[in-house]
């Protein structure tokens, strides 16, 4: 299978999940949490065609790649809907984890790879997801961030200790 296939495969089916949890969420800062990840995977999705359309060779495999290994698998899918029970920040965190998780993939798949092209993509395909994961990081702090702003006149009349 192309590499680049499993990639992009994975990052539409990241997003299509993103996009049913924003819409089944009805707590504000979830739904605009899981709307700013779609739209991310959604970049990243974009980024990795772009990439695959520049490489040299588009047709590297990776003869050991199967395609369930190619299949979004969130830890959140488990869940039928988004309720308001859910906790944010341990979502969040799967969340994170899931993206990190990805990176190994590739970097692992580049370190069992014996062909130089191959292993140079997904090197390559690796360090966007590295890119990826910090932009969902940001996210998220984006999106907590009115939450955590410290801005109050109660804090002005601190001295040095």
């Amino acid at each position: 299978m192309n590499i680049f296939d499993c990639a992009i495969k994975m990052e539409e089916e990241a997003r299509t999940f993103y996009e049913k949890l924003a819409a089944d969420a009805t707590d504000a800062e979830l739904k605009k949490l899981f709307t700013l990840l779609a739209e991310s995977e959604q970049e990243h999705h974009d980024a990795l065609i772009k990439i695959k359309e520049d490489i040299a060779h588009p047709n590297v495999t990776f003869k050991d790649l199967q395609e369930q290994a190619c299949l979004f698998k969130p830890a959140m899918a488990k869940r039928d809907s988004v309720t308001g029970e859910m906790q944010q920040p341990d979502e969040y965190l799967r969340i994170v984890k899931e993206e990190e998780d990805n990176v190994r993939f590739y970097e692992d798949l580049a370190e069992q790879s014996k062909d130089e092209d191959t292993r140079t993509i997904l090197l390559m395909i690796a360090e966007q997801e590295r890119k990826h994961l910090s932009i969902v990081k940001n996210i998220y702090s984006f999106v907590e961030a009115p939450r955590t702003f410290l801005a109050s006149a109660e804090f002005s009349n601190l001295k040095e200790l």
